[in-house]
């Protein structure tokens, strides 16, 4: 990290999580460089105002809160369950697009008869005890939980909490999901309206150092600026093609029974019967832009 640097960047320092968020960044322009991958610190030529620092993903959401670094990019799972009541953490931009999971529920397989809230809710009634839940976000679950009603006690766990239905210490467990491969191998499900909260990266920030250092804010705006840029140009298709036709008409017509999208615009000038299309499609909106060109 390059000397003088004073607004600070957190960033996930392992696993997938780390490994698809340095993928964003280089994708937004933005690009990580760090020359040892046993540092905790790093840079971003784009940026030379701005350093990097790797942390994990709670400890990504406690820093920024506490103002020790100004932002952060880590799960809204993890924001959520440590942001705190006072309002120092801003979420910035709550969907980057990736690092996509939820925190669900989950009961033994052969509950059968539990099959959403208001059966796990009957079946926790017939129990003489409150229903032991293991978990690592015991913020999130005892609201939810709350919520809905369920008499409960929180188990919470740092290691690998699938097991603990079979080993006996919780009945269910309250844990992050993307494919849901890892409960079907330890005989669990899903159950059905038990999402306590879906989850993708997040940029935040701390609101103090907005409110009270310009280099932040404006720190702030460069990064959602690469960001939103990023994120649109995702949504955008270019196809480029040539096409035998008559006029820029007669390829408009066959480009429509194609594609069935709606022509916004259309300019193009013929060369031997032959049409250089530059297609855009965006969304659900088709634009074709013709220029002639030489198949």
């Amino acid at each position: 990290m390059q000397t003088g640097q004073t607004i600070r960047l957190s960033l996930p320092s392992k696993g997938r999580l780390e490994s698809d968020t340095l993928d964003f960044l280089s994708e937004s322009g933005l690009r990580v460089f760090k020359p040892n991958p046993r540092q905790y610190e790093a840079h971003v030529p784009s940026l030379p105002d701005l350093g990097i620092i790797f942390q994990r993903p709670g400890d990504i959401v406690v820093s920024v809160r506490q103002g020790s670094i100004d932002f952060g990019i880590t799960g809204m799972d993890v924001i959520e369950e440590k942001r705190g009541p006072n309002g120092d953490l801003l979420i910035l931009h709550d969907a980057l697009g990736f690092g996509y999971c939820s925190l669900t529920l989950a009961v033994p397989e052969e509950w059968g008869e539990v099959t959403d809230l208001p059966s796990l809710q009957n079946y926790s009634a017939r129990l003489e005890r409150p229903l032991r839940v293991a978990t690592k976000f015991p913020n999130l679950t005892e609201r939810f939980l709350t919520q809905k009603g369920i008499p409960h006690s929180l188990i919470f766990a740092e290691g690998t909490l699938e097991t603990a239905p079979t080993i006996g210490y919780a009945d269910v467990i309250s844990d992050l999901v993307s494919s849901g491969q890892t409960l079907k191998d330890n005989r669990l499900r899903a159950l059905p309206g038990g999402v306590i909260q879906p989850s993708q990266a997040a940029l935040i920030a701390n609101r103090k150092a907005l409110q009270t250092n310009p280099k932040a804010l404006e720190m702030a705006r460069r990064l959602l600026e690469y960001i939103e840029a990023h994120l649109r140009a995702e949504e955008n298709l270019l196809v480029i093609a040539n096409m035998r036709g008559a006029s820029p008409e007669a390829i408009a017509q066959k480009t429509r029974e194609a594609a069935t999208r709606r022509l916004a615009q259309k300019k193009a000038t013929p060369h031997h019967g032959w049409m250089r299309i530059l297609r855009s499609l965006a969304g659900l909106t088709g634009r074709s832009h013709f220029r002639g060109g030489k198949g």
